[in-house]
């Protein structure tokens, strides 16, 4: 049983980070508009997202300590701390928008408004965090995202013509009705929704967490190999659903509930209530994730005390910066604040942001001196330089292309 758990910290990492409000919007969204042919995008942000995380649970392993708190030493403080920043300004809106993503699953469940539901989705992340150990917390939502498996479902059941499927997916190119702006602004969100770079710095932690030491490299690496592709699976998943139900239509997505819709066309109520478990619980991990990526981040930085294992007067501020963060995300989402453009913004936001937080690492990652024989290897170099260069071009047009084209919406 201890052996089929030690796969949930990346299942969580994957369903909290890869499978997010962003993502859930995202997806349904590109389905919506441009059916399959962006799925290709997903296999790159898969293959990027592992390259990074399996680099950084190296660094943890050989190290005892993140690749975030190595980076800044070995790239000085100055680098670190705009990384640190602009990963802290990026996080504080994908917490209020998962935040609000718990809210709205309450709301799919019970017809709510979701804004009652704010104060009590905090709640339940505060007692989370301060109640549950770190293994329970992750195995109870890596194991109940499972449940968004039920998107895959939901494509078979649509009874589906697979070679239309297979067209559109091997069609990268924008349909008759849409710009080649807009399917490149789309390109950016699913890069910025799927390769979060805090997927990296909380799989590297929670490394850290877990003890972890070079003996545990499979483990790791299992974690990686069963969660990250789980996510991108999941992922196209929606964009399938969404296509199957809403593109002939003309349909687009604009509420999370949209999301939801093709599983309820395609198994009904209870495939819908699964959907629901499904949302709720990677919106509730990615919450948990976000925040606390967010205070690990910012202690390592400073050198502080940090670590879920810990109570939290022993990493007082290690925990102050995470409920300042969670106070601020849960006041910032009672503004009334379109969570899904909130959202939009944020994950274009992630994306501008990706080189500067990807290079490190693999720079890291690639010191002989400080790696020995756990430093990177011809395909984790050719794979990490190739995800670096394309993250510098998406880095160049995520304004200009939100800009452009309203953020989509055109």
């Amino acid at each position: 049983m201890n052996r089929a758990f030690a796969f949930t910290l990346g299942t969580l990492s994957a369903i909290g980070g890869f499978i997010d409000i962003g993502d859930l919007v995202a997806d349904a969204q590109v389905g919506a508009r441009f059916g399959l042919r962006l799925a290709w995008v997903s296999l790159f942000t898969v293959a990027g997202i592992m390259c990074f995380s399996e680099m950084a649970g190296r660094v943890a392993l050989k190290t005892q300590r993140p690749a975030l708190a190595l980076a800044r030493s070995r790239l000085g403080p100055r680098f670190g701390l705009f990384g640190l920043i602009g990963s802290l300004l990026v996080t504080a809106l994908l917490v209020m928008a998962e935040l609000a993503g718990v809210a709205l699953a309450f709301q799919l469940a019970t017809s709510v408004h979701y804004l009652l539901w704010v104060p009590v989705a905090l709640a339940l992340v505060l007692l989370v965090v301060w109640k549950l150990p770190f293994e329970v917390m992750e195995r109870v939502y890596g194991l109940l995202g499972l449940a968004m498996l039920v998107f895959v479902v939901a494509v078979w059941q649509l009874d589906p013509d697979w070679s239309q499927l297979w067209s559109s997916a091997t069609t990268p190119a924008p349909t008759g009705r849409e710009t080649w702006a807009t399917y490149l602004f789309f390109l950016v969100a699913l890069v910025g929704a799927q390769m979060t770079p805090y997927e990296m710095f909380f799989f590297s932690s929670g490394a850290v967490d877990h003890r972890w030491r070079p003996k545990d490299i499979k483990v790791m690496r299992a974690n990686v190999i069963v969660g990250f592709p789980l996510g991108g699976i999941l992922a196209v998943a929606i964009q399938a659903v969404a296509f199957l139900v809403f593109f002939e239509a003309g349909v687009r997505v604009e509420h999370l509930s949209q999301t939801a819709l093709p599983v309820a066309v395609a198994l009904g109520k209870i495939g819908l209530v699964v959907a629901i478990v499904g949302i709720f619980a990677a919106t509730f991990g990615a919450t948990l994730e976000t925040l606390f990526a967010s205070s690990y981040d910012t202690a390592q930085y400073f050198g502080w005390s940090y670590g879920k294992v810990q109570p939290p007067a022993r990493a007082a501020r290690f925990t102050t910066v995470m409920l300042a963060l969670l106070f601020a995300a849960a006041a910032l989402a009672l503004t009334t604040l379109d969570p899904i453009t909130v959202t939009i913004v944020a994950v274009v936001c992630s994306a501008s942001l990706l080189p500067f937080l990807f290079l490190p690492v693999l720079l890291v990652a690639n010191d002989r001196e400080l790696m020995g024989e756990l430093a990177n290897g011809r395909l984790s170099n050719a794979v990490g330089f190739a995800t670096v260069t394309v993250s510098v071009i998406v880095a160049a047009l995520a304004f200009p292309l939100l800009i452009l084209t309203k953020g989509g919406t055109v």
